[in-house]
């Protein structure tokens, strides 16, 4: 199969020039120009996302080699670009760097990395504040420094004046690399950071309304015309879509169908803002309902609640707020006593711990957690050590960690209960048999896993949200 999907990526030289910036508003201009575009990051942000969801009208998507495999990026970039109607133009906005990927691995999954995987254009976004001619040097390396990337054009960032602007351009001529675009100095298009870098657009309610300033400062600073020439230079792409239900088949997904779909409560709102949005397709292939509650403000899980996905976000920001939603957690903590398959990533098993910075959360995880001085960030690979609700004993995989939390056991009783996960050979998490299952039905850690690329983990959680639906003391749960 040959697709013609338009498309470009979005670099920098480094974190800081704008990338988020310029390919959001370049997403919602385009919108505005009345084109269906689809919005990816490269690697396994989640903030920047929430952003391209804003700017598209569609879920922002991940491409990350790493989380998933080389050989699943192009399909999955297919999938996000079909899985709610045709799309125009793809725009693919990349993580730090050109060429900064994992280390020690020589650039892999890096921009550039995924940028030569789909075989997509970039265009280089460069912060000139403090360059001039310098400017053209950069982009002259980052056009020459790996054979086979094609560098097809440059938006200059925070240009001071026009005087400014001849002399960069005037550079930029001798590497045969066109100017796209010149965006002057606006601090009013700049999204606030905190902790973890960018405040997430969920949390913010003037979010929409940057969106908009962005689509018409890039709008009017930036030749869409050429950025479309350049994305429609893109050479055809072969190979099938990404499918979640050819995945889950393949993973050994097996189970019956449950009349009706087993609800799985999916936590969201301000507090929990991360998962990746093949999370939610691979549950519904496998006959679930994934379906978003708010910790915040709802009162207990959704009716026919038989699963639950607690997945990346703050409450470390929401600490007090969530604590005071007592009947919440209270939903929550009889739900996983009684056996309710549960799988609790970062936030998640932040929120199911006793307290977070002393203040009460749900309770049911023997742990305490608080914020701590150091980010804690980085590509793992875990191995898990027993059989639990997303795992088997000794199974593999890939995934990402970044908190700036740490996690104190409250106890070392005799037989206590073993790690999610060891993260690079360190145990991290936990996995729990609260109601005596004789399988682990709460698995907790630190680790934000993409089911895309282990379909396994999905299927072995769906299995048990089955299995947990059709017991006679299910429904009790979460009356």
């Amino acid at each position: 199969m040959v697709t013609h999907l338009p498309r470009l990526v979005v670099t920098a030289p480094a974190s800081g020039h704008g990338k988020t910036t310029v390919a959001t508003g370049i997403m919602a201009a385009l919108r505005r120009e009345g084109l269906a575009v689809g919005g990816f990051k490269v690697g396994p942000d989640f903030i920047d996302p929430g952003y391209h969801s804003l700017a598209t009208g569609r879920p922002g998507r991940n491409l990350d080699p790493f989380l998933t495999s080389e050989s699943l990026v192009t399909p999955l970039l297919l999938h996000g670009a079909a899985a709610h109607g045709p799309t125009d133009v793809a725009v693919i906005e990349g993580v730090m760097g050109l060429f900064d990927g994992r280390i020690d691995h020589d650039g892999f999954a890096s921009t550039a990395h995924v940028a030569s995987l789909t075989r997509s254009p970039v265009v280089v976004v460069v912060d000139v504040s403090h360059l001039s001619r310098t400017a053209a040097a950069i982009v002259h390396g980052l056009a020459t420094f790996e054979p086979g990337l094609h560098v097809a054009g440059v938006v200059l960032n925070k240009a001071a004046s026009a005087r400014h602007t001849r002399e960069v351009r005037s550079a930029l001529e001798a590497t045969g690399v066109p100017v796209l675009g010149v965006l002057p100095r606006d601090a009013g298009i700049e999204a606030p950071s905190r902790h973890l870098g960018l405040v997430p657009a969920q949390e913010r309610a003037e979010a929409a309304a940057t969106v908009d300033h962005l689509a018409e400062r890039v709008a009017e600073h930036v030749d869409l015309a050429a950025l479309l020439a350049v994305a429609h230079a893109a050479p055809p792409l072969g190979g099938m879509p990404w499918s979640p239900a050819a995945a889950i088949s393949s993973a050994g997904y097996a189970a019956g169908p449950t009349r009706p779909r087993p609800v799985v409560a999916v936590a969201g709102g301000r507090s929990f803002t991360f998962r990746y949005t093949e999370t939610d397709e691979l549950m519904r292939a496998a006959g679930l309902d994934p379906v978003v509650f708010d910790p915040l403000d709802d009162e207990a899980l959704p009716p026919g609640t038989a699963g639950l996905y607690l997945g990346g976000g703050f409450p470390e920001v929401h600490a007090e707020s969530l604590s005071s939603n007592g009947s919440m957690r209270q939903s929550i903590s009889r739900a996983v006593a009684g056996g309710m398959p549960t799988v609790a990533e970062c936030a998640g098993m932040l929120y199911l711990c006793r307290t977070v910075d002393g203040v009460p959360m749900v309770g049911a995880l023997p742990l305490s957690a608080a914020m701590g001085p150091r980010l804690t960030l980085g590509y793992r690979t875990a191995v898990s050590v027993t059989d639990s609700v997303v795992a088997v004993d000794g199974q593999r995989v890939t995934g990402h960690e970044f908190h700036r939390t740490t996690v104190t056991a409250l106890s070392r009783a005799a037989g206590e209960p073993s790690p999610g996960w060891r993260l690079d050979g360190i145990p991290d998490g936990l996995a729990l048999d609260p109601a005596g299952t004789g399988r682990a039905t709460v698995h907790a850690s630190y680790l934000h896993t993409h089911w895309a690329g282990h379909p396994a983990l999905a299927a072995r959680f769906a299995t048990a949200v089955h299995e947990h639906a059709r017991r006679p003391v299910a429904a009790a749960v979460t009356s």
